[in-house]
């Protein structure tokens, strides 16, 4: 597969694959379902291609992935950027050569030290958004806890380790889909996956088909990932009694929700999203101990999500002002939240001088996740294309600098 490489923008990535498979902008359009004006615009830096269904249209019209079209890992000289991939090579070793029953290393640390380091270590650096840390620690605990899953003490110990199996697969899938290995990301999921089916616990069932949610692939999925997530629901919901339950259950809502609104079948997404705010009614508000962040405040920043993919840009400031940021005390999730509000800002000339100072909040919140993230960077590069004052522009080729983006 042919890919435009270096093309640094989703605009000239779009003009070089559309001109490789021989289309024009019109034909490319029709096929789309969308405007030639609209093409003509992405391919011109114009507007942003940013809605979850315009990306999956023109990708699926093009006979290409999403990560083609998008763009994948992208290695800058900023550091923070960049060095969160060194660690990509021992944790693809680490997902690629164990087996839940068929570890490839013999030697571990005791499991007590293991589970420490899953919820000690990698977790709080999750959440703080270091994937430099993260990759230090994680690869060589998934190694060990294959070792104790296969070779247990004890039933109880046998248990502990793939419940703590998951959760380092929770940290997996996300560092590979920030980083943009989206194929590891969906390694790290199966892997969840075999552990829950050993545990054979609904609660644990439910956390593997969120994690294969979030590394669901990109292209022409849509509506096998509603599917997913309506059956992993449907599965869960008679065994919600506690609120881990509660949590995990929620975060299957939200994916569904997001499907439906990709798909456009708004009542089928307000459904969800009504599902998920009376299960956040029942948990505690607190993003930062909640699993997968799931609670009241996390529902209304997937609802703001949700509206801007549903393009109702006219409600992401009066949706975004409605969070309340004391609650976000998760620095990733914070950042995304930021760059979210950011993003649907950009869209209006009216508010791009505001989209600047929340995009640029976001990468301050967790610079990591931030500069790797290629739906920022389009944005970025957008805006500067459209800069109107020298402040606007001052902070923006910042940003630009540090993503790698021509400024």
């Amino acid at each position: 597969m042919f890919t435009p490489a270096d093309e640094v923008t989703t605009g000239a990535r779009l003009r070089t694959l559309r001109r490789w498979r021989g289309m024009s902008q019109v034909t490319l359009a029709g096929l789309a379902g969308v405007s030639p004006a609209y093409i003509s615009m992405v391919e011109q830096g114009q507007r942003t291609l940013d809605r979850r269904s315009s990306i999956a249209a023109i990708a699926s019209a093009l006979r290409i992935s999403e990560t083609d079209l998008v763009g994948g890992p992208h290695l800058s000289s900023d550091a923070q950027q960049a060095d969160p991939h060194t660690a990509i090579p021992a944790l693809r070793a680490a997902l690629a050569t164990n087996a839940v029953l068929e570890p490839a290393v013999e030697q571990a640390r005791p499991l007590p030290e293991l589970v420490s380091a899953v919820a000690e270590r990698v977790l709080p650096l999750r959440l703080a958004g270091d994937y430099t840390g993260v990759g230090a620690v994680l690869p060589d605990v998934i190694d060990e806890l294959h070792v104790h899953v296969a070779r247990p003490a004890d039933e109880a110990g046998r248990r502990l380790a793939l419940a703590t199996l998951i959760e380092a697969c929770v940290a997996a899938t996300d560092m590979a889909n920030t980083l943009r290995y989206t194929d590891l990301a969906q390694v790290a999921a199966l892997h969840a996956g075999s552990a829950a089916s050993l545990l054979d616990d609904p609660v644990h069932q439910g956390k593997a088909a969120v994690l294969s949610l979030f590394a669901f692939p990109r292209e022409r999925s849509w509506e096998r990932r509603l599917a997913a997530a309506e059956r992993a629901a449907d599965a869960l919901e008679p065994h919600a009694r506690a609120p881990l339950a509660f949590q995990v259950l929620g975060m299957l809502t939200l994916h569904a929700a997001l499907a439906a609104t990709v798909l456009h079948r708004s009542q089928v997404a307000t459904h969800w999203l009504s599902e998920a705010s009376q299960l956040a009614g029942r948990v505690p508000d607190d993003i930062a101990r909640n699993w997968q962040y799931f609670s009241a405040t996390n529902v209304a920043i997937w609802h703001l999500v949700i509206s801007a993919e549903q393009g109702d840009t006219g409600r992401i400031l009066t949706l975004a002002s409605a969070v309340n940021q004391d609650k976000i005390t998760v620095r990733a999730r914070k950042a995304d939240f930021l760059a979210e509000a950011g993003r649907g800002l950009c869209r209006e000339p009216k508010t791009r001088g505001q989209a600047v100072h929340w995009l640029r909040q976001a990468e301050a919140a967790a610079p990591q996740r931030i500069r790797n993230n290629p739906a920022v960077r389009q944005s970025v590069a957008f805006l500067l294309n459209r800069a109107t004052t020298t402040a606007v522009g001052r902070d923006l080729r910042g940003m630009a600098a540090r993503m790698g983006v021509p400024h």
